[in-house]
């Protein structure tokens, strides 16, 4: 009953964490969607560091979103597109899962 019990916290915990790494590539991907990154998107870019690094998000959007906070005034057009390749793969991997995105409100 314990080892049960104890499968299900750590089941929990995972879909926690899944849903705010989703929830934070969310966020990015849409700030950096149409790939070019102003300053004030610098700044909301800035922002998600600390939460996508705490949610757990893999290197492929931690790496490059370090590289768009740290950049002064020009930001590295590679980080931006790595960040794009990752976002662009991993669109499909929602699951349907992500009710928070409102993909049909962006479709027009």
């Amino acid at each position: 009953m314990e080892e049960a019990a104890t499968d299900a916290a750590n089941q929990a915990v995972s879909d926690i964490t899944d849903a705010a790494v989703q929830e934070v590539t969310a966020q990015i991907c849409a700030t950096i969607e149409d790939g070019a990154v102003s300053a004030s998107e610098q700044q909301v870019l800035s922002g998600l560091v600390a939460a996508a690094e705490s949610a757990g998000a893999p290197e492929s959007i931690t790496g490059p979103l370090n590289e768009v906070a740290k950049a002064g005034d020009e930001v590295p057009a590679e980080a931006v597109q790595q960040l794009n390749q990752t976002c662009a793969g991993s669109a499909g991997n929602t699951g349907g899962s992500g009710n928070s995105e409102n993909a049909e409100d962006g479709e027009n």
